[in-house]
């Protein structure tokens, strides 16, 4: 049996499975579709064309499908929110809806989002994903697979974050950070995400490559292209692969590649 607290406010337009957990003062406003075991906290607001699957808990004071905050935005726009299953949201975390008609702003599988922890519109995200308390995406960030993200970040618009990537708290990026590497301060390089990868079950055979391309990448002083260009004459698994392509494909922004 559902348990919806007496003061929440349920619009007749959501479906909700019939085991969830509404909490007190929350509204779900709008044709909101929530899922078997979901746990929606006190005072959350899940606003318009929000899908997610089982077993997700939205902290106290969350907000899932506001409108994104850019200027040329056109309210009537149909867009929305689509979270996948067993994502924790803690409190006070603000997911957006997508700018482009018929288009969603994306979560994965398995995400842990922090207090205060914002997704723009437009943002794709993968599994298992951590991200610590304030951790800010702007609009169109794609981040992959198992990426752990420090307090206080902050990501512009428009980069990617590759799989087992760590950003150290406090850090700035304006460019993309490729699978796998650490980075921290303002765009920095920190070196390779070993730890991550250990426990991400990359294998040590994998680990060694894609140590050997970010060496051949980003330490060598070589320009990226002539790094890329060194890298195809040589064999890789698919591992080390990945990090290569991001390199050699990044986003309109760039890769960061300054090591400190």
């Amino acid at each position: 049996m559902a348990q919806i607290h007496p003061t929440a406010q349920i619009s007749p337009d959501a479906r909700l499975a019939e085991d969830v957990t509404i909490g007190p003062y929350a509204i779900i406003d709008g044709p909101a579709v929530i899922g078997p075991g979901c746990e929606i906290g006190a005072q959350v607001w899940i606003h318009g064309e929000v899908s997610m699957g089982a077993m997700n808990k939205v902290g106290y004071g969350s907000i899932l499908g506001a409108d994104p905050q850019d200027l040329a935005f056109e309210p009537a726009t149909t867009t929305g929110v689509v979270l996948g299953e067993k994502n924790v949201l803690r409190e006070y975390v603000t997911i957006h809806r997508a700018t482009e008609q018929e288009r969603s702003t994306t979560i994965g599988n398995g995400n842990f989002l922090m207090t205060g922890v914002h997704l723009g519109h437009d943002v794709v995200m993968g599994d298992r994903n951590t991200l610590a308390n304030n951790a800010l995406l702007a609009g169109f960030v794609e981040m992959g697979d198992q990426v752990v993200v420090g307090g206080g970040c902050a990501f512009h618009q428009f980069i990617m974050i590759g799989d087992h990537a760590m950003v150290q708290g406090l850090t700035g990026a304006s460019k993309d950070i490729a699978p796998f590497c650490t980075v921290g301060q303002f765009n920095r390089l920190a070196g390779i995400n070993s730890i991550g990868m250990r426990r991400g079950g990359i294998g040590p055979e994998d680990r060694r490559e894609i140590k050997a391309a970010y060496k051949l990448l980003f330490r060598e002083g070589l320009a990226l292209g002539k790094a890329v260009a060194e890298a195809d004459s040589r064999e890789w698994g698919s591992a080390a692969q990945k990090l290569i392509e991001a390199v050699r494909n990044p986003s309109r922004k760039g890769v960061v590649t300054r090591e400190g």
